[in-house]
């Protein structure tokens, strides 16, 4: 447990930014709001906590779509996350890929400078869009009894594509205009994302660091960087001490990331409770950003098991005033 905290300490003296997506992959995660860093145990860990896969099924298998969009009302900005996933693992091992498209758009006023309010007139629109593949390999490795190590070695394919209009349409007509923005030159990118996890009897502790290497996909002109990103989690599953199949996550980021929507230092709460001889699985959490225009959202989720070790799943999300809005639906294998 030493050897977690201290790994954790180091990991938190991480900073910088730019754009980042929201969280956007595993049905079963963003139906807990995303306090996912310490229950990552399926194959989306590859993506949540690599070091998580060693505490899990012995194979398994996602594939899944999810789409969000959140709208700034204090920046004049929108947003609008599209993320499809494929991911395969076996104990320390995992493949994973994932297909994003980012598009932002942020409005600006009379005098050139992005607009404060709604209200205002805005002259003009900026849109960027960032259509990325990434294919990741994941490995794990166990330091302790139980505490363990993992990284996804990540390969990135992306384009920057960037636009402007009048102002004169809606955020969300922006953003459908947005995803079909035409140019862009791809760029390649490596990339990394490390993680630790511990667990002892019913609790479980978790910390990852995304983006290490901070790739940027755009230009000196119009940067479009998916920062580092640091995330720490507790979670208490009382099944592991002959209670029921109920798991109750926390999950907090270190520090502060930009995005196309204002600032971002999320808190998440979030709750898992199988029925019926693990047949069926409801979800709920609720997430707030500490910083910036201090977004609230609340999801909800469910799986059902189709057959021993197959699973559809799916989640929403809902913010205040309809600022923020998803949903994702997708299917497991598990075994």
């Amino acid at each position: 447990m030493r050897l977690f905290l201290c790994a954790a300490v180091l990991i938190i003296t991480a900073t910088d930014s730019s754009a980042q997506i929201v969280e956007g992959v595993g049905n079963r995660a963003l139906g807990m709001a995303g306090a996912y860093t310490a229950v990552a145990a399926d194959s989306t860990a590859t993506w949540w906590n690599p070091a998580g896969l060693a505490t899990g099924p012995y194979s398994d298998i996602s594939l899944g779509r999810s789409i969000a969009d959140l709208d700034n009302d204090e920046t004049s900005s929108a947003r609008r996350d599209r993320v499809s996933w494929f991911a395969a693992t076996a104990t320390v091992v995992g493949f994973s890929y994932y297909r994003l498209r980012i598009t932002d758009i942020r409005g600006f006023g009379p005098t050139g400078q992005p607009s404060v309010d709604r209200q205002d007139t805005r002259t003009g629109v900026s849109m960027r869009s960032l259509s990325a593949r990434q294919f990741g390999l994941t490995v794990v490795q166990s330091l302790l009894p139980g505490v363990h190590a993992g990284a996804t070695l990540k390969y990135e394919r992306g384009t920057v594509r960037v636009g402007t209009d009048d102002g004169s349409r809606s955020d969300s007509d922006l953003l459908d205009a947005g995803e079909d923005l035409e140019g862009g030159n791809a760029s390649n990118q490596f990339d990394l994302d490390a993680g630790l996890m511990a667990v002892a009897g019913p609790v479980r502790l978790g910390a990852v660091m995304r983006n290490i290497l901070k790739p940027d996909f755009g230009s000196e002109v119009t940067p479009f960087v998916l920062p580092r990103q640091v995330r720490l989690g507790a979670a208490i599953d009382t099944e592991q001490v002959g209670g029921p199949p109920f798991i109750f996550s926390i999950d907090a980021d270190v520090m502060t990331y930009a995005t196309g929507t204002g600032d971002r230092r999320v808190v998440a709460l979030g709750a898992e409770r199988w029925l019926w001889s693990k047949r069926i699985a409801v979800r709920g959490g609720g997430r707030f950003n500490t910083v910036g225009a201090n977004e609230r959202a609340a999801t909800a989720g469910g799986s059902v098991a189709v057959r021993n070790g197959l699973y559809l799943e799916g989640y929403i999300v809902r913010g205040g005033s309809e600022a923020e809005r998803g949903w994702g639906l997708g299917t497991r294998v598990s075994f």
